[in-house]
């Protein structure tokens, strides 16, 4: 058995342990270890046509692919490829409410009454601390059945935001602030109350208080009828258990059915720009940083990221065997995403897969996102 050989065998024993464990690629600080993992993932019968991970250790930025960008290409995905981020999307609206706080516009302890009258009477003592952390009560739209029908019916062409809102019903499913529990619908009131609060368009805030901050050049918010990526393009897939694959990339126009909570889009290279300006201080000062960092526990991402999870205010905390780290997970049709960084955002990790993940792939996921962690902060 060859060197390499030993070092993958070496690298599929120790994922599956929960403890730390060295081989000589840990020691090296190379690579090598999670390397053999990424391509153990796209060899998986349900597992992803392409992976991009990038890890920067505060100095340097290095990218780990395996597969392709695309079925039927030779071509290796990359960290300039686009790409539908999924639920890291709420982290980009959380930043935005974050920053309009910052700076005043804005109080965590506004409520939805203040701001958006028309919504549901119940809704009205939900305040934007609420809405951020998922403690809000809002119900989800994405479990409606309506949703589902609406989007199947209309998959390129979706409603406005307040329209798909109103699928959530009228009530809440507990009081505010009693309990975590994740929705949908919580980045679309946030937005929405973003939009009540400037007087403009949401993608305009987004764009005026994060992306070009952070000169997030290949990232944007698509029109609601508009399923269409930018070149070059890491192609989302459909995979079925038994290997079979369908292009998914444009089927849905997310940029209007998950909008504020799940539509942005963009690459793995501005994903580690934005979580380490995110956590770094350049979009928000400490008072508002240190009100986003009081975590609920339990508090899983959706899906599930690294390690023990707790949720803040659009943020997740995760706590690994190789230390904490802080971002966010998302899962759409055709992708998984996670992207983390370092408490002070010197150091980040972006982990994107073409497919979305079942629940046997989420857990694989996990595993080899703790191998990515550890090498962002070794």
């Amino acid at each position: 058995m060859g060197h390499r050989a030993v070092l993958a065998v070496a690298a599929a024993l120790c994922v599956l342990s929960t403890t730390a464990c060295t081989t000589p690629s840990d020691e090296l600080g190379d690579g090598t270890r999670l390397d053999a993992v990424l391509d153990e993932l796209v060899e998986r019968a349900d597992g992803p046509l392409g992976v991009v991970v990038t890890i920067d250790d505060g100095s340097t930025t290095r990218v780990h692919t395996a597969g392709r960008a695309a079925s039927g290409s030779s071509d290796e995905p990359g960290a300039g490829h686009h790409m539908r981020i999924a639920s890291l999307s709420k982290a980009l609206t959380g930043a935005t409410a974050l920053s309009l706080v910052d700076s005043g516009d804005l109080s965590l302890d506004d409520t939805i009454g203040d701001w958006l009258p028309d919504l549901p009477d119940a809704w009205h003592p939900v305040t934007l601390r609420q809405l951020l952390g998922h403690t809000s009560g809002v119900p989800d739209f994405g479990a409606s059945p309506e949703f589902g029908e609406a989007v199947g019916e209309s998959l390129t062409a979706a409603p406005p935001p307040e329209e798909i809102l109103a699928m959530a019903g009228t009530g809440t499913d507990f009081a505010p602030g009693e309990r975590y529990e994740y929705s949908n619908s919580n980045p679309f009131v946030t937005a929405l109350i973003i939009e009540a609060a400037t007087g403009q368009q949401f993608a305009d805030v987004l764009a005026e208080r994060v992306l070009d901050p952070l000169e997030m050049d290949d990232t944007h918010l698509p029109a609601r009828d508009d399923p269409e990526l930018p070149d070059p393009t890491l192609r989302g897939y459909d995979v079925a258990l038994d290997g079979s694959v369908e292009d998914v990339t444009e089927a849905v126009s997310f940029g209007g059915w998950a909008w504020a909570s799940g539509g942005v889009v963009s690459t793995p290279e501005y994903l580690g720009r934005f979580v380490r300006g995110y956590l770094g201080g350049d979009l928000f000062g400490d008072v508002v940083a240190r009100a986003q960092r009081r975590f609920v526990d339990p508090g899983d991402s959706s899906p599930p990221g690294p390690g023990d999870n707790s949720a803040g205010l659009a943020l997740f905390r995760y706590r690994t065997r190789c230390g904490t780290v802080y971002g966010h997970t998302g899962s759409i049709l055709g992708y998984t995403q996670f992207m983390a960084a370092s408490a002070d955002g010197t150091r980040s990790v972006t982990f994107s897969i073409s497919t979305q993940a079942s629940d046997d792939l989420v857990e694989e996921l996990r595993k080899a996102q703790v191998l990515a962690v550890c090498e962002a902060l070794r």
